[in-house]
């Protein structure tokens, strides 16, 4: 049985960073979690934006821009977490590899971060960071909307759950299922099959087309009805990243399976890093 009795909040000091705090208090309140906020120190700094969040000084041997970050996180958000049980880390390395190792060594039961930084800290959390933690956590990972224009809601009400025909199909539906049921959120389920054709304005194209999605739909409903998991399931046509996006448009959030490094990829979760960088909304990847 899935639970979240522990969150993990990277914290780099940017406006996006501190946009999902809401978000991250309304899960640890609904599933009564505690809450670590980490801030990593990166091994370098060339220089510090005079508008940086965290007031850090430039120079400063490591330990101290860690106690300088530990001062800055003990204060940090302690009425929006009024009421939560919060702990804060200043740590320094690698960000990528001390968010996975936190989680890995502390029971983190799902990492809550934005897919990009702005702050004095915004290496942490753009780009590469988020593609490794993304590749390498073993826990469900969140992450905000790619643009800048999105807006997080406090909890979703409208959950797309999209499952390619692995193995895994079973397990991630039951994992949002629970999740939605936990936030008291309605669940769409999706598959999405490529075209097989630029000519599907031939009638002949168009009826493979549809044999191909019914197929689809029979194996994958049978599959989830193998493990007595009966509900409807939406298949679309198009590229997956963008069709996934476009079916979102409705949604607050997004679940898919984005697998581990030692899982062969099952179709969906090759455009993983995609469906989170066109979605219109979150997307929390299990």
């Amino acid at each position: 049985m899935p639970v979240i009795r522990h969150i993990l909040f990277p914290y780099d000091g940017s406006e996006r960073s501190r946009a999902i705090v809401p978000y991250v208090r309304s899960l640890a309140v609904r599933f009564d979690a505690r809450v670590t906020i980490l801030g990593v120190v990166p091994p370098t700094f060339a220089s510090v934006p005079e508008q940086a969040g965290l007031h850090l000084r430039v120079g400063a041997h490591i330990d101290e821009w860690k106690r300088h970050l530990q001062a800055e996180l003990d204060q940090a958000f302690s009425l929006d977490f009024e009421g939560v049980r919060v702990d804060r880390l200043a740590d320094a390395g690698d960000p990528a590899l001390r968010i996975i190792d936190f989680a890995q060594h502390h029971e983190v039961d799902l990492i809550a971060m934005p897919t990009r930084g702005a702050g004095p800290f915004r290496s942490m959390l753009i780009g590469s960071v988020a593609a490794k933690v993304l590749h390498d956590a073993r826990c469900p990972v969140w992450t905000t909307a790619h643009s800048d224009r999105s807006s997080t809601p406090d909890l979703p009400r409208r959950i797309l759950c999209a499952v390619d025909g692995s193995p895994n199909a079973p397990r991630v539906v039951r994992w949002a299922r629970w999740f939605a049921q936990g936030v008291g959120a309605t669940i769409t389920l999706l598959h999405v099959v490529g075209p097989v054709s630029d000519w599907l304005e031939l009638e002949s194209e168009r009826r493979l087309q549809e044999e191909i999605r019914d197929i689809a739909r029979v194996k994958i409903t049978r599959m989830l009805a193998s493990h007595d998991i009966v509900t409807p399931l939406n298949v679309a046509v198009g590229p997956i990243p963008a069709t996934v996006a476009e079916e979102a448009r409705h949604a607050d959030l997004v679940i898919i399976d984005r697998g581990h490094t030692f899982e062969p990829l099952g179709r969906l979760r090759t455009h993983a890093f995609g469906i989170i960088h066109q979605s219109p909304c979150p997307v929390l990847s299990v």
